[in-house]
């Protein structure tokens, strides 16, 4: 019994669980928009969030996977001193990680195509691009992580995929409004990778890989860092300026302080920790902003 909870346990350390909120605010604020021009179907969006935490642990699952069947992570990398990686550690053999990894790709291709088929076309569309972007992001023959189009990925998937489908399964369409307001979430979410690139140009530069820290160096890609911070704030008051968000929006300005003390942090020295502080950034910024859209909903009723 015991061996089967520590086994159920690895299972679910794998998937790297403490990052599934980046993905549940994404959907949040993509129903919270929908929910300005009609009804929101509670069981659909509960759905979602299944959905989307399975494909968040799917792409987790695989990305470890990948990296170390390609040899980029190895038992020295900065990784796996502040996590245990599920091959490294011994705690799953390749075949086991890629198991759970197809399960977990099975589930959401099944949560995918019910929202699909009841709710909307569209989400099958999105579905597809997210899906075969999360595979080979790490996966041959593309694998765009190795070659600096990471950043970019990430933001596609959990700003404009993930807010444009959680639109679509309410509304059965799109919204220009859902896509820009995914930009200023997206970017803070790619830049919790940039920040794991900033952290490992030393160990990453001498892999068969290519990332945006290293291309750049640590002195410009810290400040491409600080510039894509302050492009999100800034996006969000322009889009408050504009009228395409209430002024509630500027909610996230009270997490500038932290935003401006990581940068700080990361002008002298790049931490350990540098893409999970980043992670904390975007938590709270999302956070704010879905406490905007429902206080503007109430106060708007």
């Amino acid at each position: 019994m015991k061996k089967t909870v520590d086994r159920i346990k690895s299972a679910f350390i794998a998937t790297r669980p403490w990052s599934f909120t980046m993905s549940l605010i994404s959907v949040s604020i993509g129903t919270l928009l929908a929910a300005e021009e009609g009804p929101v179907y509670w069981g659909a969006f509960i759905l979602v969030c299944v959905g989307i935490v399975c494909f968040h642990a799917t792409a987790n699952v695989l990305n470890d996977y990948f990296d170390t069947r390609y040899g980029v992570d190895q038992p020295d990398c900065p990784t796996a001193a502040y996590r245990p990686q599920p091959i490294l550690s011994g705690a799953f053999t390749p075949g086991q990680l890629l198991a759970e990894g197809l399960i977990l790709a099975g589930i959401t291709v099944v949560i995918g195509l019910i929202l699909a088929f009841e709710r909307s076309l569209v989400v099958l569309w999105i579905g597809i691009a997210g899906f075969l972007a999360c595979v080979f992001y790490t996966a041959g023959p593309v694998k765009f992580k190795y070659r600096a189009w990471g950043e970019v990925f990430v933001f596609v998937m959990w700003g404009p995929l993930m807010f444009e489908g959680a639109y679509a399964v309410q509304r059965q369409a799109l919204s220009l409004k859902a896509l820009a307001v995914s930009i200023p979430f997206g970017v803070l979410v790619a830049l919790v990778l940039f920040a794991n690139n900033i952290r490992d140009i030393d160990y990453d530069s001498r892999q068969p890989i290519k990332t945006v820290g290293i291309l750049l160096g640590a002195a410009r890609s810290i400040r491409l860092y600080a510039l894509m911070i302050a492009a999100a704030y800034l996006f969000v008051v322009l889009m408050v300026v504009a009228g395409m968000l209430s002024p509630w929006a500027l909610l996230v300005l009270l997490s500038l302080p932290k935003a401006l003390k990581l940068v700080r942090v990361f002008a002298q020295k790049v931490p350990d920790a540098a893409d999970a502080n980043t992670a904390q950034l975007n938590t709270v910024f999302g956070l704010l902003l879905v406490a905007a859209l429902i206080i503007n909903r109430i106060v708007s009723m």
